[in-house]
C-alpha cells in the first residue's frame, strides 16, 4: 500500500482581511474574457462569495499575495468596492505557489456540450425563457439555440420566438406564383 499524503484543509481557516492588504501575483497566465468576467460578477451578485481567495502571506511586506481567485478579488475591488474579502492562506515557496496557481486554473475543467445542452433544455422545460437562461448562465442567445439544436428535441424550440425574417417555404412559393 502506498503512503498516503496528509491532506490539509486551509478552507477551514477562512478569514476576512482588508482588501488593501491583498495584491495580485505577477505570474498568473489566466485571463478572463469580458463575457466571463460579467458572468463572474453576476454569479457573485446572485450567490455571494462562495469561495475564498487563496493567498500567501508575505510577512516582509505585510500583505497577502493572490494564488487563486484573482478575478474574484478583482470583482470585489473594481465592481463591489468591498472593504474586506474572504481569504485562506497557504504557506509555500514561490515555485510551489506558481504550480498551485496553474493547478487551480487547470482543475476547473470545461463544460461538456451535451451536458450543457441538457441543462439548457431542463431550464427551458422548467419555464425559463431564453433571456433568463442567457442572463443567469452568461450565454449569448445564439449559443442557447445551438445547445437546444444539439438535443434534437423540437420541444426545445416550442417557446422560442423566431425573427420575422423566417417564412414558411410554401407561403413564399404562393407569393411568387
Amino acid at each position: 500500500m502506498k503512503n498516503k499524503k496528509e491532506i490539509h484543509f486551509p478552507v477551514l481557516n477562512v478569514k476576512m482581511v482588508d482588501i488593501d492588504k491583498v495584491v495580485a501575483n505577477d505570474y498568473n497566465p489566466n485571463k478572463v474574457a469580458p463575457p466571463e468576467m460579467k458572468l463572474l460578477k453576476h454569479s457573485i451578485e446572485e450567490d455571494g462569495y462562495t469561495q475564498p481567495i487563496v493567498t500567501y502571506y508575505d510577512k516582509d511586506n505585510d500583505h497577502y499575495i493572490v494564488v487563486d481567485g484573482f478575478h474574484r478579488y478583482r470583482c470585489a475591488k473594481e465592481y463591489f468596492h468591498l472593504k474586506e474579502i474572504p481569504i485562506v492562506t497557504i504557506d509555500k515557496d514561490l515555485s510551489n505557489r506558481m504550480a498551485s496557481t496553474i493547478r487551480h486554473n487547470r482543475a476547473r475543467g470545461t463544460h461538456q456540450i451535451v451536458d450543457m445542452s441538457k441543462i439548457v433544455i431542463d431550464l427551458s422545460e422548467s419555464g425559463w425563457s431564453d433571456e433568463q437562461i442567457s442572463k443567469h448562465l452568461g450565454m449569448e442567445l445564439d449559443e442557447i439555440i445551438r445547445l437546444k439544436q444539439i438535443s434534437g428535441l423540437k420541444e426545445a424550440f416550442s417557446n422560442h420566438i423566431f425573427s420575422k425574417s423566417w417564412e414558411n417555404f410554401e407561403d413564399t412559393l404562393k407569393k411568387t406564383t
